[in-house]
Order: structure tokens, then sequence, then C-alpha cells
């Protein structure tokens, strides 16, 4: 009969890697060289890849692996069997070619495609547009590669569509209508009243 129950031994704290070598945060893993993300397999083969990264013992392609369907050097990512071509194409893990239902992460050609239509729609966009789609996705997400948006323009030409960025923002700002004030212009206390005003015929007196 199997042992049930917790561990007989528990450490106090969580064991890491090289705890007593200093990193150099330039190399890949570090905080200026993050590990990229891990797309095209299941969860379960995620989790495998997560615990050599976290535990040291991940170790990155130096160049691109063969496929093993189409024997063509598309492997871009470690400890994958199958290209994100053959993958996406049977609907397969790109790690253990099982079928499952659901995939984690995107291929990076949609990532790419969807990213120049957020940066054409950012450009085509109105200077207020414009500004608010920025603060967002820079306050969300500061690097701009991890941007993933579809941005739609709208039949009248300068607006730009809040759909655009549900995945990873929360754009709660809704466009006024009827908007009569200039936002750029900061209150200023008028010398007649002592109030704060924004321009002069706002004035009681």
């Amino acid at each position: 009969m199997s042992r049930q129950g917790p561990p007989k031994h528990q450490n106090s704290y969580v064991w890491k890697p090289q705890a007593g070598v200093k990193k150099n945060e330039k190399e890949v893993g570090g905080k200026l060289r993050p590990y990229s993300e891990i797309t095209g397999i299941c969860g379960r083969c995620k989790d495998q890849i997560e615990w050599k990264r976290k535990y040291g013992k991940y170790k990155q392609l130096i160049e691109p692996a063969k496929c093993q369907r189409c024997s063509k050097r598309a492997v871009r990512q470690a400890y994958h069997n199958l290209c994100s071509a053959c993958a996406k194409e049977q609907n397969v893990c790109a790690k253990c070619s099982c079928h499952v239902p659901r995939i984690i992460g995107r291929d990076s050609e949609e990532v790419e495609a969807e990213q120049k239509k957020l940066e054409e729609a950012i450009r085509n966009a109105r200077e207020r547009d414009r500004r608010t789609l920025l603060r967002a996705v820079n306050d969300a997400y500061p690097l701009a590669s991890k941007v993933e948006a579809r941005i739609a323009r709208s039949g009248s030409g300068d607006v730009v569509s809040k759909g655009g960025l549900d995945t990873y923002v929360n754009y709660v700002e809704e466009e006024e209508e009827h908007d009569t004030v200039d936002d750029s212009f900061e209150p200023v206390t008028c010398f007649k009243c002592g109030q704060a005003i924004q321009h002069a015929s706002e004035c009681p007196k």
C-alpha cells in the first residue's frame, strides 16, 4: 500500500538553483533578457518547460532544430519536436504531438500581424486617441513585442475602435461625442473672482 499524506520532510524555503552565484541580468533568463513566451504546446508540456526554467535545467536552442514531420529546420523553441506550421496544421502539441482541445499561446506570425495592425491604427488615429492607446499599452505591457491587439478603423476614419485591446488592456475610457473643453488646457485662477477656470468666458463676473 502506498503511503499517503504530506511529505515526511518539508523545506522551510524554496530551493533556488545557483543561489550563491551572482547572475548576470544581461544573460538569457535575466531581468533584462527574459525568456521568450512558451507557445504552441499543451498545458502539461508547458508546466514541464516552466519547471526546467525555474530549477535551472532549461537549455536554449543555439540554432533552429529539425521538425520531425516536415524535416525542415523551422523549430525555434526548445524542447519542441514539431514546427509551428505542422503543429497548427495537425492541431497537435508541438512537444508531445498529442491532440489536445486547447493549445497554449499563439503563433509568432499571428502576433506580428496583429502588432502591425496595432501600429498602423495608432499611426492613423487622431492625436488624442493615439496618446490614450499608447498610455494604455505602456501601462499594461512595457515591452511592445508582447502586445496582442486587433484594432479596426471605424467608418468615420478618425476614431479608433475600442475593442482592440481587450486581450491585454482594460480600455475603459469612452469617447465624448460632445466635447467642448480641450483637455490640454490646465485650469488657472481668475484674477477677478479667484476661482479655477479654463477660459475667460467661464468667469461669473
